[in-house]
């Protein structure tokens, strides 16, 4: 299928599937014209690519994580996602433990200034 019918189907805009393929993510093979033709299962790997990119992996750990997604889909298949999963999870909890303090202090000041 060419870029347009991928893009059709799974939402993801045209830039959008350059970008993954630019970043690894995505592969596609030349016609003789130079379109893209893209694999019958690339609708599922746009659709996994962007539920990981939406639950806030970066997509240098996308390209890592995506072939532990298709398939099998068994974790033993690829014993370092959890760790690094589990990893990402606690940058963004202590990132949001900071930007809570933040917040408290923020109010605070607020509250104690009110006129």
């Amino acid at each position: 299928m060419r870029i347009g019918e991928l893009s059709e189907r799974t939402g993801a805009s045209p830039r959008s599937l350059r970008y993954y393929e630019q970043q690894g993510l995505l592969s596609s093979e030349r016609s003789l014209n130079g379109y893209r033709e893209y694999a019958s299962n690339a609708v599922a790997t746009v659709e996994t690519i962007r539920a990981l990119l939406d639950i806030g992996l970066p997509s240098t750990l996308v390209r890592e994580v995506l072939p532990c997604t298709v398939g099998e889909r068994d974790e033993s298949a690829c014993p370092d996602l959890l760790a690094k999963i589990a990893e990402l999870r606690d940058d963004v909890q202590s990132k949001a433990a900071r930007l809570n303090a933040v917040e408290d202090s923020l109010s605070t000041y607020l509250a104690a200034n009110a006129s």
